[in-house]
């Protein structure tokens, strides 16, 4: 077990929080061993545990067959679930979700997360240890609690705001709150964790923690998602200071677009915060199957049956399952980019070379269009030599957010105009060699679309801006509807919870 950051430590620290599974909805996360509660939380060595248990539920952006990324792709015009058909990643793609068939842990893993903040919380004040360290791992809690309560106000609308542990007598009645109300939480709690969070850290011993920076980036996109342009705009330029160059905490744009892409190139200047593997867990599908530290995702959209001919010059791909392959529609949309090689793998160009033997179908013949997502696809290098199943265990990291998602967002946030606006968009198309354009609230979601393909943003990108019901049409995304997703059937069992319009 390596304790060289924060993903690395053991994921059984999480029994000691809760025994809840990941199945289990928020009504259901009250710790059932008491007495081992109860004697918990004596120092800082506790705390830190319990600590690493909040970081646990960041993993839930590529470490598992529900994952972030991959089912936010399923949803958007980019990408296809293109998986098993009735899956809940290929009925995300055509708008086919419902309450029954709705993934569960896309609720219940978020409030499991914020449960066990929520108790570190409560504890910490207890707890015999360094009064900074307190502080920073309250100010760590709360910019996870503001980040799990944010995906899910995105993904469900009215959801509970939890700030507070509660018992499971008290969830029955425990209402629903606006999506004003959990913004304000959200804003609130992301405010006091930059005040307390580290400028910097020493990624070799703490690579994936949170830092002031990156609850800066976080607030500015929320203010974003909160129509507070101005507080957005404020925010975004602390993080990314002057465009093109070094900022204040050391972010800078890499040199190589294809460089965010290599599986070794972690904590790099452009990462703000990023969900962190390894492939030290030496996982298989006799222990802990899909909820490994390794990267799920890799595999998830590795090319099905890939065969190279001899002599081939080709990249030698993994195989992999398939899933969310590539639309036409974003095809042709980066043809010609500059990042289109480090974007989309065009398997029927290889085939048609002779450097490709072939691939075997998708589980959906309709969503086989032969392109598929370069940017997680692994090589036959990147798999682990060090045991366990290589299929759980690959280890690339996936960003949470990034410097180029940054830059867009400020530019975004300027209303698309102006000289800093300007200058934002052209640093993030001269990393690539690509000239000024003019800039506008168009030209940055043009850019936003090719910059940031297959990377889980889409989807979100469509709902905020009210462009999905047009872009999603052939989807079968109905305008009032779809715009939130079904809140699993379970998670409304003996509660007041309402479920969503339309579901």
């Amino acid at each position: 077990m390596k304790t060289k950051n924060i993903k690395y430590l053991s994921i059984a620290v999480a029994i000691l929080i809760t025994t809840a599974s990941c199945s289990e909805d928020f009504v259901e996360v009250t710790p059932k061993g008491t007495d081992l509660e109860s004697t918990y939380y004596q120092n800082a060595e506790e705390a830190y545990s319990a600590l690493i248990a909040v970081y646990d539920i960041m993993s839930f952006n590529s470490s598992s067959w529900d994952n972030m990324i991959s089912f936010m792709n399923a949803g958007s015009d980019d990408n296809y679930g293109a998986s098993v058909p009735g899956d809940a990643i290929s009925l995300f793609s055509f708008n086919q979700l419902t309450p029954t068939n709705m993934p569960e842990g896309f609720w219940s893993n978020h409030y499991q997360g914020i449960f066990r903040a929520n108790t570190l919380l409560e504890k910490l004040p207890n707890i015999s240890m360094d009064e900074d360290l307190k502080l920073r791992f309250a100010a760590e809690c709360k910019a996870m609690r503001a980040y799990y309560h944010f995906n899910l106000v995105r993904m469900f609308g009215n959801i509970p705001l939890m700030n507070h542990t509660i018992t499971a007598i008290d969830a029955q009645t425990y209402p629903q709150s606006t999506s004003q109300e959990v913004y304000a939480q959200i804003e609130q709690d992301l405010l006091d964790a930059i005040t307390d969070l580290p400028a910097s850290i020493n990624v070799t011993t703490e690579g994936g923690r949170w830092t002031k920076g990156a609850a800066q980036a976080m607030l500015g996109k929320v203010y974003l998602y909160d129509n507070k342009n101005t507080e957005a705009a404020a925010q975004l330029a602390e993080v990314n200071g002057t465009p093109g160059g070094t900022s204040q905490y050391g972010y800078k744009l890499l040199d190589n677009f294809k460089d965010l892409w290599v599986h070794a190139n972690k904590f790099n200047s452009e990462s703000i915060l990023e969900d962190v593997h390894t492939d030290t867990g030496r996982a298989d599908w006799s222990g802990l199957g899909f909820g490994t530290e390794g990267n799920i995702l890799n595999i998830m959209v590795g090319i099905r049956d890939y065969t190279r001919t001899a002599g081939s010059t080709a990249p030698d791909y993994f195989p992999g399952w398939g899933v969310n392959t590539v639309t036409q529609n974003l095809y042709d949309v980066m043809k010609g980019d500059p990042r289109f090689d480090a974007t989309i793998i065009d398997v029927k160009a290889l085939i048609a070379d002779g450097q490709v033997v072939g691939y075997s179908s998708v589980n959906e013949a309709s969503t086989n269009t032969g392109y598929f997502m370069a940017k997680f696809v692994p090589l036959k290098s990147d798999a682990t030599t060090l045991g366990g199943d290589q299929t759980l265990n690959f280890y690339q990291d996936t960003y949470i957010i990034r410097l180029a998602d940054t830059y867009l967002l400020e530019a975004e946030a300027l209303g698309g105009t102006g000289a800093r606006a300007q200058a934002l968009l052209d640093a993030v198309r001269a990393r690539v060699g690509l000239p000024s354009t003019p800039v506008s609230l168009d030209a940055i979601a043009l850019e936003r679309r090719k910059e940031l393909a297959c990377e889980g943003h889409r989807w979100f990108d469509l709902v905020r801006t009210g462009k999905a019901a047009t872009a999603l049409a052939s989807r079968g995304f109905v305008a009032g509807k779809n715009e939130v997703l079904p809140i699993p059937v379970k998670e409304l069992e003996n509660t007041i919870l309402v479920q969503n319009p339309g579901y």
